[in-house]
């Protein structure tokens, strides 16, 4: 093989490894959303008493090491002092390469959710991606 030849076919394997590096990317969380199932396809920012609330994302090019972690709070509930913490989960991914759903959820307690406004914030790798609000009526 020639010099020019080897350049051009070392350049076009350069480019091919370039493009599959970004067709694979960063790792992303992102839609953010509360909702009534936990694929979160019954999307809703209001609940009743004894619903089960989930907070739902979707992750794109996740890694193994990856984590999602969500802050539970009661915003303004009557009785409760304002910005509560209630609890923290986290979800670490195991898997080499995932796509797909995360969420969390919390059932009700036992005597049912406290009326009022609540908020979770949800962080990727311990960035701020969002926060979500959601009433219980």
């Amino acid at each position: 093989m020639n010099k020019k030849k080897f350049s051009i076919l070392l350049a076009a394997i350069v480019l091919i490894a370039a493009q599959l590096a970004c067709a694979v990317g960063e790792p992303t969380f992102s839609n953010v959303r509360t909702a009534k199932d936990q694929d979160g396809t019954q999307p809703s920012t209001t609940f009743g008493v004894t619903d089960t609330i989930y907070v739902v994302g979707d992750l794109a090019n996740g890694v193994a090491g990856n984590q999602i972690t969500s802050r539970w709070y009661a915003e303004n509930v009557p009785g409760v002092d304002p910005n509560f913490f209630i609890d923290e989960a986290v979800v670490d991914v195991t898997e080499e390469t995932f796509n797909g759903t995360i969420y969390f959820f919390f059932e009700p307690p036992t005597d049912g959710w406290p009326t009022g406004t609540y908020k979770v914030e949800v962080y990727f790798n311990g960035v701020p991606t969002g926060t979500v609000n959601f009433t219980v009526q």
